[in-house]
Formats: structure tokens, sequence, C-alpha cells
């Protein structure tokens, strides 16, 4: 039996899941952000399956920080043994800069 990992959110995610639901809100479109959450949350749970499936991060090189694509963004997670950690959901056209 596989063991599944377990997934957390940092701040900064739910920030841009937040500000992601408001931008859509704003445009007068609630439903179209809905339809995009829903799809980002499900590529993120079936990372509970396989953490490892998402690519390492270009811009970084290192293999605990890696990103799996959810046209049009990119779901930037960090993993550790049984542990993923979503760190930031962005458009992929930005790049990614350590804080």
């Amino acid at each position: 039996m596989a063991v599944r990992a377990f997934i957390t959110f940092a701040l900064s995610a739910l920030e841009d899941l937040e500000e992601l639901q408001a931008y859509y809100r704003q445009e007068g479109s609630p439903e179209a952000g809905m339809r995009l959450i829903s799809g980002i949350m499900n590529s993120i749970e079936r990372l509970s399956s396989h953490p490892l499936s998402g690519r390492i991060v270009p811009e970084f090189m290192v293999e605990h920080l890696r990103e799996i694509i959810s046209p049009p963004f990119r779901i930037v997670y960090r993993h550790e043994k049984s542990r993923v950690r979503i760190i930031r959901i962005w458009r992929s056209e930005r790049l990614l800069k350590l804080p």
C-alpha cells in the first residue's frame, strides 16, 4: 500500500487563491473563478498520491521545490518525505523569486 502525502498550504498560497477569487468576483464572473479554483484544487489533490509528479522549478533547480501546471497557473510546492506544502499559485507567465 502506497503512503499518501499530507498536503498543507502556506499563507502565501491561500492569499493567492483569495486574490484569484476576488479578481473574478470584481470582473463580474465569480463562477469562472470558482471553476478555476476547483481545477487547481483537483490538481493539488493528485499530489497526495503522486508528490513527485511535478517538475523541479526551473528557476531554482532544487529537488524538493516542484511545480505542477494547471493552466494558466503554476502550483509551486515543497516536497518533504510524506508531506507536500503548497507555497504559491501564480499565473504561469510569472517567474518566481526567493523572498
